[in-house]
């Protein structure tokens, strides 16, 4: 094993819909969270924290050395930026608040107006597949980006060569059927936009398709589950590895970070020689959620 990976070791990202979930996370090992405060955030049904309950998350976060980022990934409206943005971001960064998760343009430059010291994720919902998107971003105070999901293990060790910014991806939870997230189908079917942080999900419904006998999930993708390709990420320069979910429960947060906590310091550790992914740990996660199986993403795909 190398310096140079001994060094990079990724950041373990949990999701928090809730206060019981940011505690899960953190008695579980996480390096930080991602949370929604309710109002400009994917995953707007989540049970999110607010006001006093979000200041008190991000003091408990940074008790234990663990850092908070804010889901602010939906778009706005112009009125909406005007009206209320500032006012909600501000006790929060006050509170010392570690970063926010954008994807619209617009937000991105106002919360860099007026948070200078506030670090930007670019959301995948930005899809962003080349590196050459750090010159566009880091004067938006841009300094992680979370590319599009589609990406192959070659053209995310490509990105990471060519950005000096952080990289984040997900390893585990559920995939959208659209490019990168950016779904219009809730929108156009019941007026529940998922770029509004709304989505109802009719992708998980069942359909018939001509020629089919009875109606099926076609639309439905299993979830991803990246444990076997941990050392090929880490080893690719992979900042951050992110769980999905923040519209589940805390056990099963809690348990996603222990086990991608355990293997990622399995690797860093004893290296390919001695990293071995248990079927035990693989089924203790299926339990938790499952839907139909799992797959590994899009990380082999275009190899």
């Amino acid at each position: 094993m190398t310096d140079k990976i001994q060094k990079r070791k990724p950041e373990i990202l949990a999701p928090a819909g809730s206060i019981e979930s940011v505690r899960a996370a953190v008695n579980a090992g996480c390096d930080a969270i991602y949370i929604g405060g309710g109002r400009v955030g994917g995953g707007a049904y989540a049970d999110n924290p607010q006001g006093d309950d979000m200041r008190e998350v991000i003091r408990y976060c940074h008790r234990y050395g663990v850092k908070v980022y804010m889901t602010v990934n939906t778009l706005l409206k112009p009125e909406e930026l005007a009206d209320s943005l500032y006012d909600y971001i501000a006790p929060y960064y006050l509170e010392g608040l570690d970063a926010a998760i954008v994807q619209d343009v617009g937000v991105m430059r106002f919360l860099h107006r007026h948070f200078p010291g506030l670090d930007l994720h670019a959301s995948t919902q930005m899809t962003l597949t080349m590196g050459e998107s750090a010159s566009v971003l880091k004067p938006y105070g841009v300094t992680r980006i979370v590319p599009a999901r589609e990406l192959s293990l070659p053209e995310l060790a490509d990105m990471r060569r060519e950005t000096g910014l952080e990289l984040e991806i997900f390893v585990h939870g559920a995939l959208c059927y659209c490019y990168s997230g950016q779904c219009l189908f809730s929108s156009m079917l019941g007026g529940r936009s998922g770029n509004r942080g709304q989505c109802a999900q009719p992708c998980r419904l069942k359909y018939q398709a001509e020629g089919q006998k009875k109606p099926s999930c076609i639309l439905s993708l299993k979830d991803i589950m990246a444990l076997e390709d941990l050392p090929d990420l880490i080893e690719a320069g992979v900042d951050s590895f992110k769980i999905e979910g923040r519209m589940k429960k805390p056990e099963y947060v809690s348990e996603t970070v222990r086990v991608y906590r355990k293997y990622t310091d399995l690797y860093l550790k004893k290296g390919r020689a001695g990293y071995q992914v248990s079927e035990e740990d693989k089924q203790r996660l299926m339990d938790l959620y499952n839907r139909g199986g799992s797959c590994r993403g899009y990380y082999h795909v275009q190899n």
